[in-house]
């Protein structure tokens, strides 16, 4: 590709739920490697809060995909930009720039299969699916900062995400501090999203600190907070993520969310559920059954998906099996999925 093309700019975390989506959309589309320029932001610094990241995208999130106008992309044309900033639009134009009749510039021979789906009825069905796995209560981010329900679990958590929140806290101080004393320049705007950002991770960093202490330890105001905490958590895990499952479990088709086609609704959920399998508990190395055992394992109180997919084994065995756990095993045979994921779930 020529130097004078321009190139689109994907910014993620590598650690990021929404933007293993996107990676995952960059191989099942066939792009190759020069294609798209990355530049990995570093959350846990935030680095997202950056006034020059948040020109790009005023809601500081990954991922994040900057790309050129199309009337643009000549050489000798002065090259104007975009920025997309969420998920279901960047795959939409993942897809959409790299088929059989777009114009886009590309070095990849590899196939680009179309993940839209055909229908109307499938497309409504995509979006529904899209929609449910980005509502609040199906948040994988939320969830990841409310993995516990009790205070071995909470000590456990506080070592994984304590470094990450003090980096984002002192970032975000330091944000504020520089506007207050006008050492940069930026909107009232912006300085109440920091400051609402800050006061978010001040909370839960008042709870995560004191994760070594037993409860007996706590002052009044400790205890209560620890157990609005737990409240919260046992609400996000054991009813909303829980009714969640249930719902996207029964709204697939299975193997894929579309059944033998995979979609465009896959490369969101397939990010998503490796999110969630993981904060349970589940591991790369797992089968469906396995995987979606641990989380519901996780979740507690006897929950159980219906088996109700029938599949067969390597020995022409039917068995059944939870349409999420079909999904599991379909995703684990994709290239898509061992490129972004073999190194371990996230």
């Amino acid at each position: 590709m020529s130097s004078a093309i321009p190139k689109a700019v994907l910014y993620f975390s590598p650690l990021s739920v929404w933007s293993a989506a996107v990676l995952l959309t960059l191989v099942e589309k066939g792009y190759g490697d020069d294609e798209i320029d990355r530049k990995q932001v570093d959350l846990s610094s935030g680095d997202n809060f950056d006034p020059a990241f948040l020109r790009l995208n005023p809601k500081a999130t990954v991922p994040t995909l900057v790309v050129p106008v199309e009337k643009t992309l000549a050489e000798g044309v002065e090259s104007r930009y975009k920025a997309l900033a969420e998920t279901a639009t960047i795959i939409e134009f993942l897809d959409k720039s790299r088929s059989a009749m777009s114009r886009t510039h590309t070095t990849s021979s590899a196939p680009a299969p179309a993940l839209a789906p055909a229908t109307i009825a499938f497309a409504a069905k995509t979006k529904s699916i899209i929609d449910d796995l980005h509502s609040d209560d199906a948040n994988p981010n939320h969830l990841r900062y409310m993995n516990a329900r009790n205070d071995a679990a909470l000590r456990s958590l506080a070592g994984e995400i304590l470094h990450a929140l003090t980096g984002r806290q002192k970032a975000l101080a330091n944000y504020i501090s520089d506007a207050e004393q006008e050492q940069i320049q930026v909107s009232v705007k912006t300085k109440a999203f920091w400051q609402e950002k800050k006061a978010a991770v001040d909370s839960l960093l008042e709870v995560v600190e004191n994760a070594h202490k037993a409860e007996t330890e706590l002052d009044e105001e400790g205890k209560i907070k620890r157990a609005a905490f737990y409240a919260e958590a046992r609400r996000a895990w054991e009813v909303a993520l829980k009714d969640a499952l249930v719902k996207v479990n029964n709204e697939i088709i299975g193997p894929y969310s579309l059944g033998d086609q995979f979609s465009i609704a896959d490369l969101h959920l397939a990010s998503w559920l490796a999110r969630v399998a993981k904060l349970a508990g589940g591991a790369y190395e797992n089968d469906g059954s396995a995987a979606i055992g641990k989380l519901e394992e996780h979740i507690g109180g006897g929950f159980a998906l219906a088996k109700d997919f029938q599949v067969e084994d390597g020995n022409g065995t039917a068995r059944y099996h939870s349409k999420l756990g079909a999904f599991w095993d379909a995703m684990k045979k994709r290239k898509s999925w061992k490129v972004v994921y073999e190194q371990g779930l996230y």
